[in-house]
């Protein structure tokens, strides 16, 4: 029977036509040769990003008792990285992410292994901080994977800003999934477990990344003759909006926290600062689905727009004292964020130098980190000032956003230099 199938005739039916995936910009993005390598290996390395500096806190916390010390111990690392991070980068573009970032890593494991040592002996203050800042090498494995697609896809805009939609994702699922995992290994194993795994993860991450050395930006010959990102008009304006934007960050996780906390229910914070986590990753992928429309300046102001008008819906609902409308708010707000943010390293991509590239993206990157460690200190500092439970905090990120959005607006006319081809609203799809 089956020979008697096989000799005949097959009669070919007309093939349906397909109609194209709605996840096919992602599906074509990773299909190139050596992605999902340096992909995997890059969220490997960044997802620590997330996890060190909680680990550090509740570690030192627990063992020591004072959370002013673990405060001013993570600060130290957070001010010694904004420092250093721009050299780091700037070494990266110079000679290579491999002959860089593995030694950087292994000297920044070195200092946090160190710290859990010199928590665990009981050794003096002086030496948590030392520990503390020599993490300061810590490579931007973020910078360098989106330097990785910079490079891959320099003649595809549409493709870039599928690239930069998932980084962006990548980096809110990143920052969502390190606390939680970081708080889990310091409360159910041992204090020091979240450091100890971070530093581990970091390190892997790293060397499997510097393995994946054909999809490597090449080196550039000598930067110091390139004009420096800082001096590269358009640039620094836009480090404020990021710095701006830091403070959005970093003022709704304090006041957030707060708000649960004279509502009684502190432990409802970390659920819905992760819906609006949880919002912002899904808009990014969202956002990668569709090519660019316009130049990345104007999907900036329409980004930081958005944002600004969401948020002020923050301390409306929080006015009302019902947390299911608050967590609702939130998680509608961060749906802005991450096409903000897309939009603000497309516009770096097109106004950093492509030789100085990761250091441009680590300046933004520290940018952030400022502004998170400012947006704290004020959202703080205006919860200290009010009634526990008030709404009237949450002005504080409503403000930056709208800086946020003053500072874009006001240099939107601002000339960038010419570089490799930008995203235009003639971009082909992805």
């Amino acid at each position: 029977m089956i020979l008697f199938l096989a000799a005949r005739p097959v009669t070919a039916r007309p093939a349906r036509a397909r109609r194209p995936s709605v996840l096919a910009p992602y599906a074509r993005l990773f299909a190139r040769p050596g992605t999902r390598a340096f992909t995997a290996a890059g969220l490997l390395a960044r997802l620590p990003m997330g996890m060190l500096n909680v680990s550090a806190l509740l570690m030192i916390a627990r063992i020591h008792g004072s959370y002013a010390l673990a405060g001013a111990v993570t600060a130290t690392a957070l001010a010694a990285t904004a420092v250093v991070g721009p050299w780091t980068a700037r070494l990266v573009d110079r000679y290579g992410q491999a002959r860089v970032a593995v030694p950087a890593t292994a000297l920044a494991v070195t200092g946090s292994l160190a710290l859990v040592l010199c928590v665990r002996g009981a050794a003096p203050a002086w030496t948590l901080f030392l520990c503390a800042a020599a993490t300061a090498t810590t490579p931007n494995t973020g910078g360098m994977a989106r330097a990785r697609w910079a490079h891959l896809l320099r003649d595809d805009p549409a493709a870039r800003h599928t690239a930069h939609s998932f980084e962006q994702a990548a980096d809110e699922l990143c920052f969502l999934l390190g606390p939680l995992l970081a708080t889990l290994l310091c409360t159910t194993a041992f204090p020091e477990a979240g450091t100890t795994v971070a530093a581990t993860l970091l390190l892997t991450g790293v060397l499997l990344l510097a393995t994946q050395r054909r999809t490597e930006p090449p080196a550039a010959a000598d930067t110091r003759r390139t004009r420096s990102p800082l001096r590269t008009p358009g640039l620094p304006p836009l480090l404020a909006v990021f710095t701006a934007t830091g403070v959005v960050f970093g003022s709704l996780e304090v006041v957030t926290v707060a708000y649960t906390d004279g509502h009684g229910a502190r432990s409802a914070a970390g659920a819905m600062l992760a819906l609006q986590a949880a919002g912002s990753c899904a808009a990014g992928l969202l956002c990668g689905l569709r090519p660019p429309a316009g130049n990345p300046h104007r999907r900036l102001v329409a980004a930081l727009t958005a944002m600004a008008a969401l948020l002020t819906a923050v301390p409306l609902t929080a006015a009302t004292g019902r947390l299911p409308l608050l967590a609702a708010a939130l998680l509608v707000a961060g749906m802005a964020t991450a096409p903000a943010m897309i939009a603000g390293m497309a516009l770096l991509t097109a106004r950093t130098p492509p030789e100085r590239l990761n250091e441009g993206m680590t300046l933004a990157v520290t940018a952030l980190l400022t502004g998170i460690a400012a947006g704290s200190a004020t959202g703080g500092r205006t919860v200290d000032l009010l009634p526990p439970g008030a709404a009237g905090p949450y002005a504080v990120p409503v403000a930056a956003a709208a800086l946020a959005l003053t500072v874009a607006t006001a240099t939107a006319r601002r000339p960038a230099p010419a570089r490799a081809p930008a995203e235009t609203t003639q971009a082909p799809a992805s």
